[in-house]
């Protein structure tokens, strides 16, 4: 697939989606979701970590409302959630390796929800996250519903439903939401040098740990326990597993291959 809407670019084991309509806040377009789902999957197969991030002063300002007519049917909204947005988020959680979101500025509605679904979320501090369905007479999706309450309770995902009022890059790395909150100085040297990081680390132990992390939001103590013990033991067979004892036997770094 050709992109119009997105840039993307692998180097160094870092696969990098950048949204791409910096004068529309990077909003949301039917081409651009199938652009990006595209982009997520195959990012995921080509490099050892993905980031995900908006070109301009904005990560994305959700769907694009020029493509929306007043008063559009349930059975259209429902189609473009499941046949539009749900292969979005899929593609990030399913993704065989870390998914960075770096939320360069505001991330709103689906475009929050979006960033949300990554792995880790690391935030500039004038970037702001907003839930503003409710102004529209619409509840949160693309995601939303089932993360927020997971990530910061359900009073505060309430609260930020209802309300939708802007929750500040600081607020949403103290309520647990985001993994951090970075200077806008440093925010871009830093998301780099933590996907530089991930893209030099034992990729196989991070599949491990999204599966099992992930999974543990509707397992039993029993079932977890029985996925960890599965999972463990594959990672522990691996080359990978191998190297990190050595090299730490030898007081070196480990030279992890990941795949």
């Amino acid at each position: 697939m050709d992109y119009e809407t997105i840039l993307y670019e692998l180097s160094g084991g870092v696969a990098t989606i950048t949204l791409n309509r910096p004068d529309k806040m990077n909003a949301l377009t039917s081409q651009m979701r199938a652009e990006l789902a595209h982009a997520v999957k195959r990012a995921g197969q080509a490099g050892r970590v993905v980031v995900l991030t908006g070109a301009g002063k904005a990560f994305c300002s959700g769907q694009d409302l020029g493509q929306t007519t007043g008063g559009a049917d349930a059975l259209e909204l429902e189609r473009l959630l499941r046949d539009e947005y749900e292969p979005i988020v899929r593609a990030i959680v399913e993704a065989p390796v870390p998914v960075i979101s770096a939320v360069n500025g505001p991330a709103a509605g689906a475009g929050a929800n979006i960033a949300l679904a990554a792995d880790v979320v690391i935030a500039s501090q004038s970037a702001y996250f907003l839930q503003a369905f409710s102004k529209i007479g619409l509840i949160p999706d693309a995601g939303g519903t089932y993360v927020l309450p997971r990530q910061i309770g359900l009073a505060r995902a309430m609260g930020a439903a209802l309300f939708a009022e802007k929750i500040s890059a600081a607020q949403a790395a103290d309520w647990g939401m985001i993994w951090e909150a970075v200077d806008d100085s440093d925010f871009e040297a830093h998301w780099h040098a933590r996907a530089d990081y991930l893209a030099q680390g034992p990729t196989l132990a991070y599949r491990g740990i999204k599966d099992t992390m992930r999974a543990s939001l509707g397992n039993s103590l029993d079932t977890q326990l029985e996925m960890e013990a599965q999972v463990q033991g594959k990672c522990g067979t691996s080359r990978d597993a191998k190297e990190g004892i050595l090299s730490f036997l030898e007081k070196r770094s480990p030279d992890f291959e990941g795949r």
